[in-house]
């Protein structure tokens, strides 16, 4: 297929090269998923898998998550302590909590609240 691209306008021209990326993508889309083949059909004919000759565990399937199999979020680990109250601490993530400030402030060394 020959264009003449001269003759194209911008939108035209910027249209065309999005399809030729699109069609490049599934390309070697196509191509890795023939040479995966190939490559786990090799190690299959010498009585090993892929996985076994690379030690990567293998790819996964694509697709989609089942709805609310979204893992729930978990608070960081504590990483210091207010020397005052001990039940008020902070993962050393985030905005920092006034006491730490105060302390700080106060010519507190952060190791030394440290858990």
């Amino acid at each position: 297929m020959k264009f003449n691209l001269k003759s194209l306008s911008r939108k035209e021209l910027e249209k065309l090269r999005a399809d030729v990326d699109k069609a490049l993508a599934k390309v070697a889309d196509r191509e890795k998923k023939l040479a995966l083949e190939a490559a786990e059909k090799a190690a299959r004919d010498f009585g090993f898998s892929l996985e076994d000759l690379t030690g990567a565990e293998a790819p996964k399937k694509r697709g989609r998550k089942p709805k609310g199999t979204k893992a729930p979020k978990v608070a960081g680990v504590a990483k210091y302590a207010n020397p005052a109250d001990a039940s008020q601490t902070w993962t050393g993530k985030g905005r920092q909590p006034q006491w730490f400030k105060d302390a700080i402030a106060g010519g507190t060394d952060p190791s030394t609240m440290e858990l």
